[in-house]
């Protein structure tokens, strides 16, 4: 049995959890604490943030920890460079789990951007777009006054502007749902991450149906160090590491 910590926030995380909780590993995933009512994960959990790369490995080595699983968002580029710095520091094995990005198809129309301000500067004046970036990095979009936004979101956003509507829902989500979305509120762009995964993909089979347009910001690259598409890999990797 190691003692492991997660850095969660993923449906991955979730499974991976479970799968080394069921393998007989002491389990903690700890959370950024950003969303309301979580689903918990197998095994302890923690909340917050950990203080920086010093706080992380003041943790680390506090709770005995012999491996980091990092099953972060993959636009979580600052946790992710903290885990690689602190585990470093305490010569500890660290894992990204990262889920494979998406991939356009010949008949998408995706515009591909490096980030969130490039993404809404991206937006013709006067279109209706849908923009499934997070709460956390509206400001850019808010600003294009000249643009009609309907933003998506699992947590509320306070006082939007005149331009902006607001509508709450958590993921996944159904092809034939998300079509009648865009067409009942005539969407002209569709503006979200590169995040990969199955959860969130149906908004864009929907577009591609529909020949919306869709702008797509680049995920950031991951830190140097092993990384793993799957939960079934990296419990491979982690028999690899902890004898």
């Amino acid at each position: 049995m190691a003692r492991l910590l997660v850095l969660g926030g993923t449906g991955e995380a979730l499974a991976l959890a479970e799968a080394l909780v069921g393998a007989g590993h002491a389990v903690t995933t700890s959370l950024a604490g950003r969303t309301a009512a979580p689903k918990r994960p197998a095994g302890a959990l923690r909340s917050g943030g950990f203080g920086g790369v010093e706080g992380l490995a003041e943790y680390l080595t506090r709770e005995r920890i012999e491996a980091l699983l990092d099953a972060t968002h993959p636009f979580a580029a600052v946790m992710a460079g903290n885990a690689a710095a602190a585990a470093a520091r305490c010569d500890l094995p660290r894992l990204k789990l990262l889920r494979p990005p998406w991939r356009a198809e010949p008949e998408d129309r995706w515009q591909e951007v490096v980030s969130v301000e490039s993404a809404a500067a991206a937006l013709p004046a006067g279109c209706h777009a849908l923009v499934t970036v997070g709460r956390q990095e509206l400001a850019p979009f808010l600003a294009r006054t000249d643009v009609a936004l309907l933003i998506r979101t699992i947590e509320p956003v306070e006082a939007l502007p005149g331009h902006a509507r607001l509508v709450r829902a958590r993921g996944p989500f159904a092809v034939a749902d998300e079509m009648a979305l865009l067409e009942a509120e005539a969407i002209e762009r569709l503006v979200t991450k590169n995040a990969g995964g199955e959860a969130a993909a149906p908004k864009l089979l929907a577009a591609r149906r529909l020949g919306v347009p869709v702008v797509m910001v680049r995920r950031p690259s991951p830190p140097e160090g092993p990384t793993v598409p799957t939960v079934e890999a990296a419990l491979g990797w982690l028999d690899s590491v902890i004898r």
